[in-house]
């Protein structure tokens, strides 16, 4: 019999979080690059929004049909592949020489980075029991707030002493090499892992997550969103996002032009809300965890969303009072925090009534939240030209974590979106 010195899944948890790290260490590469990349091929403003903007709709367009992958094909190949192609495309971005080349390179890249967290969703439901999955989630997704909270003063320490087209080159190989070693190390499932222990195989098959009865059934796309719980999931994604993308594209820009700041001392403002956010996606994975083992499963979701969206509302609200780059940065960083502390219950939720269907229901999530990433890239510098003023950005994000507040409420998790529809006949 096997024996390990610490369980399986707990090494399993540290290899996604390192993953999820580099996801967004290569993604927010480009926030840091702003400058040197504008001077170089001559692009303003709103050019740059639609380059960071293009990735988010690559990314939305194929978050469903890679997440439907991972539930037919297994999440160990389609993550090795999802890695490797995002890390070349990473590598391709040093080699762009124009507009239209940046454009086409950022949306394929997008399009390649798609199917990471709904693949992440299928390892989850295979390998931690559905008391752990809070936790588990939270530090998947803080993993992507270090890893871009370690990106910006990294990248611009990196630009300056190699430039921005040798930095995509760097972490685009680094890319690579990660997405080999999962395809050797990683198994879809715990039974077919030959490094697990049986104690442990035992106890994950037991406390884990079971299929519906019967024949198992691949639900497509156009029977999903006929689900009125896959619309408020959807809806309230998109309100998290608005608010989380601005930290992730624009907040490096806004804070180094607005308050004139160097390059790396902008890149070490910026990481703090990031951190926060970490800091969020864990503390919201705790609470998960500990309602549900208290017997309350839909609270284990609801409340740490509900309280989530309250804190990213009062952060947003507060950066319209302020004028000083500390505070600016400390109200972001409690926005930040709190629009994180919606991830791990959303996820979860994902993973609750999506079942073995998991991928293409939280892709499907996914998907809804980058299109209102999207809308957030592109809204920033347009409402900025159009008003000259920060503030109704930052006033739109409170608005739409009190509407995703609202969505929370009637969300039931101990439902799974197969019975809903097959109840309501939506076949």
């Amino acid at each position: 019999m096997i024996r390990t010195l610490i369980p399986i899944r707990f090494v399993l948890v540290i290899s996604t979080f390192l993953l999820t790290v580099l996801l967004y260490v290569d993604r927010a590469c480009i926030s840091a690059a702003k400058r040197d990349i504008c001077s170089d091929l001559g692009f303003g403003m709103t050019d740059f929004g639609w380059i960071m903007a293009v990735f988010t709709l690559g990314y939305a367009l194929f978050q469903t049909p890679a997440g439907k992958l991972a539930d037919t094909k297994g999440a160990r190949g389609v993550i090795a592949g999802i890695v490797t192609i995002w890390s070349f495309l990473t590598a391709t971005t040093g080699f762009a020489w124009n507009y239209a080349s940046m454009l086409i390179i950022r949306f394929l890249f997008g399009a390649g980075e798609a199917g990471a967290f709904p693949a992440l969703s299928k390892v989850v439901y295979n390998w931690f029991p559905i008391s752990e999955r809070g936790i588990i989630q939270g530090i998947n997704f803080s993993g992507s707030r270090i890893g871009a909270a370690f990106a910006m003063p990294l990248v611009a320490w990196m630009i300056k002493e190699i430039g921005w087209r040798h930095t995509f080159l760097v972490f685009g190989a680094f890319g690579i090499l990660v997405g080999i070693l999962w395809y050797l190390l990683f198994r879809d499932k715990p039974e077919n892992a030959k490094y697990i222990g049986s104690n442990e195989l035992d106890y994950i098959k037991m406390n884990r997550q079971q299929s519906e009865p019967g024949p198992k059934e691949v639900l497509q796309f156009s029977t999903i969103i006929k689900s009125v719980t896959m619309w408020k999931t959807m809806v309230q994604y998109i309100c998290s996002n608005f608010t989380f993308y601005f930290s992730l594209t624009w907040m490096y820009p806004y804070i180094q032009e607005r308050f004139q700041l160097g390059l790396v001392e902008a890149g070490f403002y910026t990481s703090i809300p990031l951190v926060a956010g970490a800091v969020g996606n864990w503390l919201a994975g705790i609470m998960v965890d500990a309602v549900y083992r208290n017997g309350k499963w839909k609270l284990s979701r609801r409340l740490p969303a509900i309280i989530g969206f309250a804190f990213s509302a009062i952060g947003m609200i507060m950066v319209t009072q302020v004028s000083s780059p500390v505070l600016s940065v400390a109200f972001m960083a409690l926005a930040v925090f709190g629009a994180d502390m919606t991830l791990s219950p959303s996820w979860a939720f994902c993973i609750d009534i999506g079942k073995e269907n998991a991928g293409v229901v939280s892709g499907t999530m996914n998907m809804a939240g980058n299109l209102g990433a999207f809308v957030t890239i592109i809204a920033f510098p347009y409402l900025f030209n159009w008003t000259n003023q920060y503030e109704p950005f930052f006033i739109i994000c409170a608005g739409l974590s009190l509407i995703a507040i609202v969505m929370w409420l009637s969300m039931n998790p101990e439902k799974s979106i197969k019975r809903e529809i097959q109840t309501n006949n939506y076949f």
